[in-house]
């Protein structure tokens, strides 16, 4: 059985309208209403997290390690929240930039804050949350509490 379905109109400016339905074209989409519910989805999935609760993911940096202190900034940010990171992975994408995709999981009040303290690293340039809900709040995640873990990888 499928569930209801409401009509909705929106208001879409005619460029943003015309660059969707030339990707749909591209990717083979075909219906504009398909197309809506999975931006909605993916809407709702990106951003419940903000909330309340827990949330797993990953945190994409994209920043110019040459800034001053960039680096050594963003590795006491991640220490500071040992209680959400659960691993780091560092890339070198040319001469000077670097990203950075940081694996958390935890409460999403330290993640957004740590997401925060981010953003005013000198030489940042792009931060993207993929974390998606993982319950609510309090509820125990799977395995060795993070903040307990050992600190296997030194720096």
């Amino acid at each position: 059985m499928t569930s209801p379905r409401t009509k909705a109109g929106v208001y879409i400016p005619a460029e943003l309208l015309m660059e969707a339905e030339e990707l749909m074209r591209a990717l083979g989409v075909r219906s504009r209403s398909r197309l809506v519910q999975e931006a909605l989805r993916l809407f709702i999935a990106e951003n419940k997290w903000r909330l309340t609760g827990r949330a797993a993911g990953i945190i994409g940096v994209v920043y110019d390690h040459s800034a001053r202190e960039a680096d050594h900034e963003l590795t006491e940010i991640q220490h500071k929240h040992l209680g959400v990171v659960v691993s780091a992975l560092h890339v070198h994408l040319d001469r000077y930039r670097c990203m950075l995709a940081v694996a958390v999981r935890g409460d999403v009040e330290e993640i957004a804050k740590m997401i925060g303290e981010m953003h005013n690293v000198r030489g940042v340039e792009v931060i993207r949350p993929i974390l998606l809900s993982s319950g609510p709040p309090g509820e125990p995640a799977h395995g060795p509490p993070v903040g307990e873990r050992s600190h296997q990888v030194g720096h």
